[in-house]
């Protein structure tokens, strides 16, 4: 340890996310079968020290230097070429091959498992490759959806052409996917998109300018356009699959025009492309296309939650690593109250992402195995997800920067890095008011808010909570479903999307961590957790009082130690909490 601690300089280089993570190995115990779980400790384990060591040196190379657009060759005959930089060539060779993190959803044999993984343990490995790099798990995403959604939707022609190259671990051989949509008229208002669908001679062309592309030189990409006559706004839209190489070799009809200049993932290429007469597959039913790409920005608001809740654990990593081996003021950062504080609520908060986002794939591993009630509640956790583990991850990669100081705004460390890129999360695939506003959407047109109210009454019950508790959470979780639906119906009130959808989302995640505390042998932390959201982020602070807070039971949080119900108690208690919210004690 001696040589990561340089003149009161901590350097946390080496480490294994894995193994400095003990909740991450409590909830996988929890979200997977027995068998699986063992077979893939030494994978987890292995992804671990990547992200913390190799992964880590490849993604600053790759951010320092990004990709670049060739247009020509020097000959001048046409490339349109993007070229990469070794370093991140080398990320896609773990995530696409080793990991197989775009084909383990959609085929057997990946990481010597004979049968498609559950939904969890791709975003587990996302969850610890994002530490190391966020912008390459864009396209990885995107592949996995892109796959997703063909199979779904293709005929079966279509499917067979391509689902061996989207799932092949050689990276000679793998196609990548992609999903061109915005355009400088429709970015949101997406029933604005003007890109055309023509047929000409058999064959359907599309003429257009997409404005946003990440990926762009990828080999496949699923595009929203207007056939000829088509009907106004997103009813007319129709899905297409886009092909990067025509049947004969040669490039197909449309231009990269020009890469776009990022604040973050400057690893991964964006770009704008210019549609000639591209030719393209139509997929699913003409006319439906919006309602099929949103299965593919589902898929991929999801991964994003889980890339944002994956940063968190990052920063809160690095963060707890100075503050337990850097000094000030004669004691260690950690033992500072001030600090702990800051720590704890940095804590709280990369939890209830990682408790969301778990819990959300285990529900879309049971839709997609046709349990309807999973598929509403996967259309409602989405967007929760997404609009808020993604603005959260701005604020705890800030305040993680800030536990390092002025080390942490110097790019030769990777606090800079981790902050840009955790802005993006709350842009791709809708902005905080879009995806705000969608969580109502999806409560009125689908009926969802029942469905997760008497889910999560089921969770409450199953919770070993005492009387006062279990009631404590259940008139929170009344009073949230009350103010959803009171917003859902009346549109006057669409101010306060956000507010609303905050409150949602945590209550959602303290009854579900008090769940999981349940099921977790011998350690009572994450009921902790679920009690500190109550405090801090559901009922309403005085702020011209002081606080008495524990500094012995915060210690004990942060330690990342098993918590007895005894320590839960000094952290938060749950008696006095209710009695000062004028709620009656409860008893059995």
């Amino acid at each position: 340890m001696n040589e990561l601690i340089h003149r009161n300089i901590p350097d946390s280089w080496g480490q294994n996310s894995y193994h400095n993570d003990p909740t991450l190995s409590q909830l996988l115990d929890l979200y997977l079968p027995k068998a699986l779980r063992q077979h893939l400790e030494r994978h987890f384990n292995e992804m671990g020290a990547l992200a913390g060591g190799e992964l880590e040196a490849l993604a600053i190379e790759a951010d320092k230097h990004p990709p670049e657009l060739a247009l020509r060759s020097r000959n001048g005959a046409e490339r349109q070429q993007i070229l990469k930089h070794p370093a991140y060539q080398r990320l896609e060779a773990y995530a696409y091959g080793q990991f197989g993190l775009a084909a383990m959803s959609h085929r057997g044999g990946v990481l010597d498992w004979s049968e498609p993984m559950p939904p969890v343990v791709k975003y587990a490995l996302t969850y610890l490759f994002v530490q190391a790099e966020f912008g390459l798990c864009c396209p990885l995403s995107m592949t996995d959806a892109l796959t997703r959604t063909l199979r779904k939707f293709g005929d079966e022609a279509l499917v067979n052409r391509y689902l061996e190259a989207l799932t092949s671990q050689d990276m000679d051989l793998a196609y990548q996917g992609a999903m061109f949509m915005t355009e400088q008229d429709a970015g949101s208002d997406v029933g604005a998109i003007s890109t055309e669908a023509r047929q000409e001679e058999g064959k359907w062309r599309l003429y257009g300018d997409k404005w946003f592309c990440s990926n762009p030189d990828a080999a496949l990409a699923m595009v929203l356009a207007r056939p000829e006559q088509g009907e106004r706004g997103t009813r007319g839209l129709t899905l297409f699959l886009l092909p990067r190489y025509l049947e004969n070799g040669d490039l197909n009809h449309y231009r990269i025009v020009r890469l776009k200049d990022k604040l973050g993932t400057r690893s991964m290429a964006s770009g704008e492309i210019l549609l000639e007469g591209a030719e393209a597959y139509v997929v699913g039913e003409p006319g439906q296309g919006f309602k099929q790409m949103t299965d593919m920005i589902n898929m991929s608001r999801l991964s994003n939650g889980v890339r944002s809740a994956g940063l968190m654990r990052r920063s809160l990593n690095e963060a707890l690593f100075i503050a337990r081996h850097r000094q000030a003021f004669g004691s260690q950062l950690i033992e500072l109250p001030l600090m702990q504080r800051q720590l704890s609520k940095m804590m709280l908060t990369a939890e209830q992402g990682r408790t969301m986002v778990f819990h959300t794939a285990e529900c879309l591993r049971r839709a997609d195995a046709g349990d309807a009630q999973s598929a509403k509640l996967l259309r409602i956790l989405t967007p929760m997800i997404k609009f808020r583990t993604t603005r959260d991850a701005r604020k705890v990669a800030g305040d993680g920067m800030e536990v390092r100081g002025g080390c942490g705004y110097i790019e030769e460390w990777s606090d800079a890095r981790v902050l840009r890129d955790a802005h993006l999360g709350s842009i791709w695939e809708g902005t905080s008011n879009i995806v705000a506003l969608d969580v109502f959407r999806a409560i009125r047109r689908e009926q969802t808010l029942p469905v997760l109210a008497d889910y999560l009454h089921q969770q409450l019950q199953a919770s070993v909570i005492e009387d006062h508790e279990r009631h404590l959470l259940q008139v929170l979780l009344d009073k949230a479903v009350e103010g959803a639906n009171a917003l859902a119906e009346d549109p006057a009130c669409e101010h306060d999307a956000r507010r609303i959808a905050s409150g949602l989302y945590h209550i959602t995640s303290a009854i579900l961590m008090a769940w999981e505390a349940s099921r977790i042998t011998g350690d009572r932390r994450r009921l902790a957790m679920a009690w500190l959201v109550v405090c801090h982020k559901l009922l309403p602070p005085d702020p011209l009082s002081v606080s008495r807070a524990s500094p012995e039971a915060l210690a004990m949080l942060l330690s990342e130690t098993p918590m007895t119900d005894e320590q839960v108690a000094a952290v938060v208690n749950t008696q006095a909490l209710a009695r000062s919210h004028g709620l009656e004690v409860v008893h059995g």
